[in-house]
């Protein structure tokens, strides 16, 4: 379990920069070069990333019981997993989705989580879902008091919904589908 946390406090850590101290992120940023902070900013990500996938399968291996969500939980996670694709795809294609939703991606984050705490009760996925959960919650309400950078992203354009929404509905087929299983380890195609 102390190896998914320690992922979770880098890799969250990492991103929480600007919630915490946007100022300090910019100085450091301007005093390296905004390449090159990009550049150890994603370093320390992946490292976090790796930790977590590591820690998580570790943490799977004695699983720790908190709840036992019912079965029909199950279902309403798929039907809450549904946007999420669509959602991660409308943060780089502007259009109406991303001008209703402001950050997509966070968005997108929030329902990956509440959908997977609905369906796992084990502790170390309370501690994964929940804490990007909480992380996306305070990351939401800290752009009201701060700049946003530009991400990059295609020109606005109707077609962006069209593109993220079918596109993001591909994506979610093939996770449910394939993916998930192939990845994760956890098939959800007997789940349909």
């Amino acid at each position: 379990m102390s190896m998914l946390l320690l992922g979770l406090a880098i890799f969250l850590g990492v991103h929480a920069i600007s919630i915490v101290n946007d100022p300090w992120r910019n100085r450091m940023a301007g005093k390296i070069g905004e390449w090159q902070w990009k550049a150890l900013y994603s370093l320390v990500a992946i490292a976090g990333f790796v930790l977590i996938v590591w820690g998580y399968a570790l943490a799977r291996q004695a699983p720790v019981v908190l709840y036992t969500p019912p079965a029909w939980l199950d279902f309403v996670a798929m039907i809450l997993l549904v946007p999420v694709f669509p959602l991660l795809l409308a943060t780089y294609l502007p259009g109406r989705i991303q001008t209703a939703t402001r950050h997509p991606m966070l968005v997108a984050t929030m329902l990956w989580a509440v959908a997977h705490l609905l369906a796992n009760g084990m502790l170390a996925d309370v501690l994964l879902f929940g804490a990007f959960l909480v992380w996306a919650v305070v990351d939401r309400i800290s752009m009201n008091h701060r700049t946003q950078r530009p991400i990059p992203r295609t020109p606005p354009s109707r077609a962006n919904d069209v593109i993220a929404v079918v596109g993001g509905l591909v994506l979610y087929a093939a996770f449910l589908l394939w993916l998930h299983g192939w990845l994760i380890g956890v098939s959800l195609a007997g789940h349909i």
